[in-house]
């Protein structure tokens, strides 16, 4: 029988990882499903560093559902260990992938350089970094696109099918057909589930036929608000900002969160809503994300592409004539100089490094700022910290008073929210075994419920636990 072992997103959002043992007659074809970094909390360095062991070697295909690096960012260190097979993915998640995992890589090596001057002084043992550029080279040379609906073979006799996810740009569902035991088993992979209503993505497409589902469950424990609530909410933040000539801090997402934030402001900026004269793309890494999707627009939902159009009258660069592009250190420190009336949105989302984090020490302590979260901060994080209330909090050794205004919008969520969760499941006939992954527990055992009601049946996985296809 072919097996699936949990090694990762179990208990947790990040971390993705699923090796699949595939029946054979010499032994079983290893594939490996995700290879995703795990991201905050205590135990998320020690979890990185883990080697691979025989397993970097003795896989012979990896499969990607999307870039973003908590599904992705250990597949340089995999290579660094000895792969050398394909890595399966989409067009568009291949062309992030070089994006995010260079960035990865660079950050690594200033945060080692910090970490290793210090153990230097100290006498105690440099630390060798995860990866370095070099490996990101090569992961990227064997990445092998393909395009949404078309059969892909795998080792063992599996065959893979991308489906439409509606996360960002190439985020996938993953279909892969399984022998084992003498007959074909199709096991469906959520991925990250896009939220129907978020701008520029499509709607993640609905399977029919399974026998085994993977569903993330990130938010299971509710529901969004609806968009237009949230952007109702969103102006009026930035109108009171305005009215206490307050700057207005947004740590976003470089992929999706930040193109998303960017339609809205230039939305409201043509319907004369928009205050604030200067809003600054404070992340290199965003603005290559932000050219990337510009080129990759076929891939984009047309419907909101035709707002674009509309509102900047045919030429993408009206849409949001006041936003400036910041990628040097020096333009980026410029902005600390403004004292009120700026947009600033900067990675990382989850405030737990980059460069929103310097922007936290000349706006966090002043009660005319305004804080907005507007994607899901991860437990152990400093973004989760400030959404859970802290009144003080450390940044670069500097403790820092809360008194700008917090506001958690949710409703931009690239996620799916419980209803959307149980209406993707649902749409699956003959009721397939269904394993709840990628949220934290209290979100799991929510869902695990609300399915329930709706007569599906699901399971929460402990990490190690090999199931038989």
């Amino acid at each position: 029988m072919s097996t699936l072992t949990f090694q990762g997103a179990v208990g947790e959002v990040t971390g993705s990882r699923y090796l699949i043992a595939v029946d054979g007659d010499k032994g079983p074809h290893r594939l490996l499903l995700e290879c995703g970094l795990h991201q905050g909390g205590p135990d998320a360095d020690r979890l990185n560093a883990r080697p691979f062991g025989a397993l970097a070697t003795q896989l012979e295909a990896v499969v990607l559902s999307h870039a973003h690096l908590d599904h992705s960012g250990l597949l340089p260190k995999l290579v660094r260990e000895g792969y050398r097979g394909p890595i399966h993915c989409t067009r568009g998640t291949r062309d992030l992938l070089e994006i995010l995992l260079q960035d990865a890589a660079f950050v690594m090596a200033k945060d080692l350089e910090w970490e290793n001057k210090w153990r230097h002084k100290a006498g105690k043992p440099t630390v060798e970094p995860l990866y370095e550029p070099g490996d990101v080279e090569q992961t990227l040379a064997l990445c092998e696109s393909h395009s949404y609906g078309r059969p892909s073979e795998l080792p063992g006799g599996a065959t893979l099918v991308f489906r439409e996810a509606g996360h960002i740009l190439g985020s996938a569902i993953v279909e892969l057909t399984i022998p084992s035991g003498g007959q074909q088993k199709r096991l469906v992979f959520s991925g990250d589930l896009g939220n129907p209503g978020s701008v520029l993505m499509k709607d993640p497409e609905k399977l029919f036929d399974a026998d085994l589902v993977l569903m993330e469950s990130t938010y299971g424990d509710r529901d969004h608000r609806p968009l237009e609530e949230t952007i109702e909410e969103f102006a009026r933040v930035l109108e009171a900002a305005h009215a206490d000539g307050g700057n207005v801090l947004i740590p976003a997402f470089a992929v999706g969160r930040s193109q998303e934030i960017l339609y809205h402001l230039g939305v409201l900026y043509h319907e004369g809503r928009l205050r604030q004269q200067m809003v600054f793309l404070d992340s290199p890494m965003a603005i290559r994300v932000t050219e990337l999707y510009r080129r990759a627009r076929k891939s984009l939902n047309p419907e909101d592409l035709k707002v674009l159009n509309v509102a900047a009258s045919g030429d993408p660069d009206r849409y949001l004539p006041v936003l400036r592009l910041t990628r040097t250190v020096e333009e980026s420190m410029a902005i600390n100089r403004i004292h009120g009336g700026a947009i600033i949105i900067a990675g990382a989302g989850m405030c737990d490094g980059g460069r929103i984090v310097h922007h936290f020490r000349y706006n966090l302590e002043r009660p005319s700022t305004r804080l907005v979260i507007v994607g899901f901060q991860a437990a152990g994080t400093l973004g989760r910290q400030i959404v859970d209330g802290a009144e003080r909090i450390r940044v670069f050794g500097q403790e820092l008073a809360v008194k700008a205004r917090v506001h958690t919008l949710g409703g931009f969520s690239a996620h799916a929210g419980q209803a959307q969760l149980i209406g993707w499941a649902g749409a699956f006939r003959h009721r397939p075994r269904f394993y709840l992954v990628h949220g934290e527990p209290g979100a799991q055992q929510a869902l695990q419920r609300a399915l329930a009601e709706s007569d599906i049946q699901a399971e929460i996985p402990a990490y190690g636990e090999s199931i038989e296809l």
